[in-house]
């Protein structure tokens, strides 16, 4: 049986069968954490980490999905306290839409009239909404993408 050795300066592990493993430093091993381990051993924990990052990039995907659902929600809320009212038809029609591809979330409405009351006329003055809603909401926003990557 031959004896453990590892080589900081061949950056390599000789485990107790002999067995050589190179580049061990690259993959996070140091002098002192792979003592008692095989070759093989090594081996399986590399694999083990290669899936693990697999399932963290998988699982923030998922939080900033849920993080931009929830952003929408709340700024469709804040949209639809700051429009104005007559019929009910404009603020009715605020929605959201995430778009996960391209992490992100839009507010808007299809009422054809939103962007004069939104932007004003000649003969209206501005009442923005959808603007506030985005903008001035942004340290809500920023916690809700906090509380989401936490869980």
């Amino acid at each position: 049986m031959a004896k453990q050795r590892f080589s900081a300066k061949k950056d390599t592990y000789t485990d107790r069968n002999g067995d050589v493993v190179q580049n061990v430093s690259e993959n996070g091993f140091t002098r002192g954490t792979s003592r008692g381990l095989l070759a093989s051993d090594v081996s399986d924990l590399l694999e083990i980490r290669e899936d693990n990052a697999r399932q963290i990039a998988d699982a923030i995907d998922q939080a900033l999905a849920r993080a931009l659902e929830e952003v929408g929600l709340v700024a469709e809320g804040y949209a639809k306290k700051a429009c104005p009212v007559d019929t009910g038809r404009l603020r009715n029609s605020i929605t959201h839409q995430v778009r996960p591809s391209e992490k992100s979330v839009y507010i808007g409405t299809n009422v054809e009239y939103a962007p004069y009351v939104e932007l004003g006329t000649s003969r209206m003055k501005p009442q923005p909404f959808l603007r506030p809603a985005a903008a001035d909401h942004e340290g809500t926003y920023k916690k809700i993408f906090e509380s989401e990557l936490k869980k």
